[in-house]
């Protein structure tokens, strides 16, 4: 049976979108359950990422500035903390009654350490998977509210806002104390400063929920922030570890951008979309090119598969892929969503659909 959330989805599709229906059908009456968790893959996932993304970390961060040592940790260490960090995505998939210690230990050893916990990323991305939001100017992962295709001035300061980020972020911690000066102070911070996106037109919808967890980690996230210069500070660590830490952020950060333009074609021309538009509007990756296997961990490369089923787990996206490969018809538009790579969308998204092939 699919998942409470994928039925709703279900209801809004339009009369000329069988397409979708045979694949959900199709899904539903597999002999496998795609949508069935599997706890020890979520933990293999996170614990081996965790080993080895803070183990190159930390002698990226230790060891004399320019050595080799240095040098070779950096790579790993960014790669294996965009891989941990990107986590993030599948625990706000997770249903609210789902691997709790996982998304407890997960926010604690990744979110608080990382300065990216996860509620502050959940509500904003299933913004993003809605109808009534996905590719308006409000919807807040659609690059192309903040990116325009061919625009060099548009690309600088994308570019720009990228550079930012991991400050932003580190001031968003630092200064949680102030936040709480005025009632005004305050809710914008929860509706404009507690969503980690680059689209400034977006705003939060703040639940009691949202507000009590935001409460609860923005704390533990305030004094690994403040530990940071204050280690500099008290002499614990180096003046380097700053600019250090900041390289080390911001490269992950630029990873996962790298990733956002290929997500989907942005084609949208900022109404709502239907069910139909948003899967047409999104893309799936079969292919083994290093660019897509870097962008991509795990299996989330599937994204247009994922966009269609939000609550069917990364680990099952690849098999529930080959398995709808043969059995929908071999004219089915869901077949014709694979792209050969990530830079033939990529280059559409920076340059526009002019671009040489």
């Amino acid at each position: 049976m699919l998942p409470a959330s994928d039925r709703a989805d279900l209801q809004e599709v339009s009369e000329d979108a069988g397409w979708i229906r045979d694949a959900r059908r199709a899904v539903r009456e597999a002999p496998v359950n795609y949508f069935a968790v599997s706890p020890w893959r979520y933990w293999t996932d996170f614990l081996v990422s965790l080993t080895i993304a803070y183990t190159s970390a930390t002698i990226y961060l230790v060891s004399p500035l320019g050595s080799w040592a240095q040098l070779i940790a950096f790579p790993l260490a960014v790669f294996w903390l965009y891989r941990l960090g990107s986590l993030i995505h599948e625990v706000c998939h997770l249903g609210h009654h789902e691997m709790r210690v996982f998304k407890v230990v997960w926010n604690l050893l990744v979110g608080v350490m990382t300065l990216m916990p996860s509620p502050f990323f959940t509500r904003h991305h299933r913004d993003h998977h809605s109808t009534r939001m996905y590719g308006t100017p409000e919807d807040p992962e659609y690059v192309a509210n903040v990116l325009e295709a061919g625009s060099w001035k548009s690309s600088l300061i994308y570019t720009l806002m990228v550079m930012a980020f991991p400050i932003a972020v580190f001031l968003r911690f630092l200064l949680v104390p102030f936040t709480y000066l005025t009632p005004a102070i305050r809710k914008w911070t929860l509706e404009h400063g507690s969503a980690f996106t680059l689209n400034t037109r977006y705003t939060r919808r703040v639940t009691p929920f949202d507000r009590k967890v935001i409460t609860a980690l923005e704390w533990p996230c305030f004094l690994r922030a403040a530990f940071i210069p204050g280690a500099v500070l008290a002499g614990l660590a180096p003046p380097e570890r700053i600019p250090l830490l900041y390289l080390l952020a911001l490269s992950t950060v630029v990873l996962n951008q790298l990733r956002q333009l290929a997500d989907h074609h942005f084609e949208g021309d900022g109404s709502p979309a239907t069910v139909e538009s948003h899967i047409l509007d999104s893309c799936n990756y079969t292919g083994s090119d290093v660019l897509t296997w870097l962008f991509f961990p795990f299996s989330i490369r599937y994204h247009a598969l994922h966009h269609l089923f939000p609550s069917m787990p990364y680990h099952n996206l690849k098999p529930a892929h080959e398995y709808l490969a043969r059995t929908l018809p071999a004219d089915s538009p869901y077949l014709g969503l694979d792209e050969p790579g990530w830079w033939s969308v990529a280059r559409r998204t920076i340059f526009g659909h002019h671009a040489a092939a």
